[in-house]
């Protein structure tokens, strides 16, 4: 792909942030941690004036906004710790080896350092925590790249004014001009994608738009790494045992994770199995009932939960458990209440083609399964990646002191080889912002199944490796260098150490 003139406007962005990345990469961990704390504290001092936007643009409450302000700021903070530990350097030191065992080896060290601008694709359905300051652009900058928000149209007045508060922010904390821009529109945004300076791409949203920039990335005469998290219908697993130690609250959970913002999170339970006798409808019912409508982000994706609802609906063998419902403004804003309805899994596996898809919105499908069938191979017959997979087991179940324990055994490693997160016993909306979470999955829950959006291994993502050989310390980054100042984790390869490799196994 022939990389076009970019206009004016972007040209200087583009620009700016080239002429950003040398001197960003070359400040001290402890002054980007700095600055990362800093802009989490503007962030929640600015609160007050950025959730009545937010709320204003995108329809979501006041409530959830002001937990994604403070998710943000929590998230940040937790890059600032990270960024100066350096455990995401991954250092390796191998020191001179004369009796190597294929001969000398000489002096190699290892540490990972910025790819250069990265580009972020910002989500509309978390207007703080996946989008301008999300957890993208936090990795990206902690991981010492320039940053370039494309900021999603559904909330443009809200980008401008969180960018500005942690632009300003970055500046207060002295770090080099231009280390975060905003962009707005799509085909800026696929200019900037495509323009060579840019090192690396994020991105948040549907299969669609995250295959088509996935594909300009790797189209590019030198292709770059891209990090889409897309579609999810994270199944969900119920024994028969867990329904009858905990059957209303099971329900309870389930509906409320279905509601939650309107249903508009990735997470969301859209499939759930359960035993044919699972006698959840007046538990579902009576949890449901009090749910008050919400409205959706936009009129677009309103229009495309109603489509989406009323094809499931029709689809001959599937009965509403709870109706719901969809209402439109005069404004052409959509206004749901949830909506859950079952189906036998011969109907799931008739009417597969049409039903397995996400639905964005308040829905999910109940599916019914005949007495006798096992669990696990439905994961690889019906679904393919996912964010997260589900269990819901007894007490004696999590025990392993039941008759089907091997079966359970088999549905956990199913669920493994295809979600990057596997839960037991809960709902997967509300993602936990720590650092051994995994936000990501198999294709098509992500572009790159190796990585994660969330919690500090999503720097890595915005990294490459270097190795030095035969470097005197002078040259060496700090966390390689014998006295190693920053006292960041070594992995250090003993001399003589190969003579043995393999040895203890035979």
């Amino acid at each position: 792909m022939a990389q076009s003139p970019l206009p004016t406007a972007l040209e200087e962005i583009v620009a700016r942030a080239a002429a950003a990345a040398t001197p960003f990469a070359r400040t001290t961990p402890e002054a980007r941690a700095k600055a990362l704390v800093r802009v989490a504290d503007a962030l929640e001092e600015a609160s007050a004036d950025l959730v009545p936007i937010a709320m204003r643009e995108t329809g979501l409450s006041e409530a959830r906004l002001s937990g994604e302000v403070t998710r943000s700021a929590v998230q940040i903070r937790m890059f600032a710790d990270a960024v100066v530990d350096g455990a995401y350097l991954d250092a390796r030191v191998d020191p001179l080896d004369e009796h190597f065992a294929l001969g000398v080896r000489p002096d190699l060290r290892r540490t990972h350092i910025p790819l250069g601008p990265v580009v972020n694709f910002a989500a509309s359905n978390f207007p703080f925590a996946f989008s301008v300051p999300g957890g993208d652009s936090a990795a990206i900058l902690a991981a010492g790249c320039p940053l370039i928000v494309k900021a999603h149209p559904g909330h443009p007045e809200l980008s401008d004014a969180t960018a500005a508060v942690m632009i300003e922010a970055l500046a207060a904390a002295g770090m080099p001009e231009h280390v975060m821009q905003v962009v707005h529109g799509f085909d800026e945004g696929i200019a900037v994608l495509t323009d060579p300076r840019i090192k690396g791409g994020a991105f948040t949203g549907s299969i669609a738009g995250g295959r088509a920039l996935a594909d300009i990335a790797q189209s590019r005469p030198a292709p770059i790494p891209f990090y889409g998290e897309l579609g999810s219908v994270n199944p969900v697993f119920v024994t028969q045992a867990a329904l009858n130690e905990r059957r209303d609250a099971i329900a309870e959970g389930y509906v409320t994770s279905v509601s939650g913002s309107a249903g508009q999170l990735c997470t969301k339970p859209g499939f759930v199995f359960v035993p044919e006798s699972h006698g959840l409808d007046t538990a579902l019912n009576t949890a449901a009932t009090p749910v008050a409508e919400h409205r959706l982000l936009n009129p677009r994706i309103a229009q495309g939960y109603a489509e989406r609802r009323e094809l499931i609906m029709s689809t001959p063998g599937v009965r509403a458990v709870h109706e719901g419902g969809i209402r439109f403004d005069d404004e052409g804003q959509g206004w749901a209440t949830p909506t859950i309805v079952a189906m036998s899994l011969d109907t799931l596996r008739e009417h597969a083609a049409t039903l397995t898809h996400e639905v964005f919105g308040p829905m999910s499908l109940l599916i019914e399964v005949a007495e006798g069938t096992a669990y696990a191979p439905l994961m690889s017959e019906l679904f393919e990646g996912n964010l997260t997979g589900t269990v819901h087991l007894s007490v004696d179940e999590k025990a392993g002191s039941t008759a089907n324990r091997d079966a359970l055994a088999e549905l956990v490693e199913a669920i493994t080889l295809q979600a990057g997160r596997v839960l037991f016993d809960g709902w997967p909306t509300g993602v936990a912002v720590s650092p051994a979470q995994t936000h990501g999955g198999p294709w098509p829950a992500t572009t790159l199944d190796t990585s994660t959006s969330v919690g500090t291994a999503a720097i890595s993502r915005f990294q490459r490796p270097v190795t030095y050989q035969n470097a005197a310390a002078a040259f060496l980054p700090a966390e390689l260098r014998d006295d190693n100042p920053r006292g960041v984790a070594q992995r250090i390869s003993p001399a003589g150490k190969s003579q043995n490799w393999g040895s203890r196994w035979r």
